[in-house]
């Protein structure tokens, strides 16, 4: 595949076609804090005067990506069946392993550094609900949309895909308070190593929920979009 890298084809298209379609680029959004997954239908040039960043570092950053040797298959290259399948291994999976383990761990963090005047206080409860919430929505996904995908008719989706964007916007909000309780994942000078462990773990997280979000959103999604609306 081709991949465009001139100025104009890159500030026409939108952050989460880009995303998609150049491998590296996920990565290069998060250095610069673009929002690729929530708000990929922004298109590059207005995504980076939002966050204020210079559109020539960002150009330059996603522009060498075309250049860089080893790059993995780009997102949009995939079948339906190994993209649901990747999601499934790589995102669900893993926010149920990391998610009981690190609400158990902020509950110590926050108990033992309560008198400490950068405590994340409210973090235990914050991923509790991010949890619930996420494992509702993985499951819905799990029983019902991805089987109607991979067996798709002309029928109508028993859930439909503006329900779980709405959703997804809904943990990108969860996600941002994450941002905001932990000081964007930094501990306090003198941390102790479970309050350390604690916030890689949550930046972690955080992490792969903007790449499963960003793939739902911005690659599978997209190729039912327009069936479902005729159906």
């Amino acid at each position: 595949m081709t991949v465009q890298t001139s100025e104009a084809a890159f500030w026409e298209r939108t952050v989460g076609d880009i995303a998609a379609t150049l491998p590296g680029a996920t990565a290069v959004f998060r250095k610069f804090k673009i929002d690729f997954c929530c708000n990929g239908d922004l298109t590059l040039d207005s995504a980076a005067h939002r966050r204020g960043v210079d559109p020539r570092d960002l150009e330059q950053a996603l522009t060498a990506l075309g250049t860089a040797d080893g790059a993995g298959a780009a997102p949009a290259a995939m079948s339906n069946e190994v993209l649901i399948d990747h999601i499934q291994a790589c995102y669900h999976e893993a926010h149920r392993r990391a998610l009981p383990e690190l609400i158990a761990l902020s509950r110590k963090v926050e108990a033992v550094h309560r008198e400490h005047p950068k405590v994340p206080a409210g973090l235990s409860d914050a991923l509790r609900l991010l949890g619930g919430e996420l494992e509702q929505h993985m499951a819905k996904e799990e029983a019902i949309l991805f089987p109607a995908m991979l067996q798709w008719t002309e029928g109508k989706y028993d859930i439909p895909i503006s329900e779980l964007r709405h959703e997804h916007d809904g943990q990108g909000i969860s996600l941002r308070l994450l941002e905001s309780l932990t000081d964007n994942f930094t501990t306090p000078e003198g941390a102790c190593r479970s309050w350390q462990a604690l916030y890689v773990g949550v930046a972690q997280l955080a992490e792969d929920m903007i790449e499963h979000i960003h793939l739902e959103n911005n690659v599978l999604f997209p190729r039912f979009d327009a069936a479902e609306s005729r159906a």
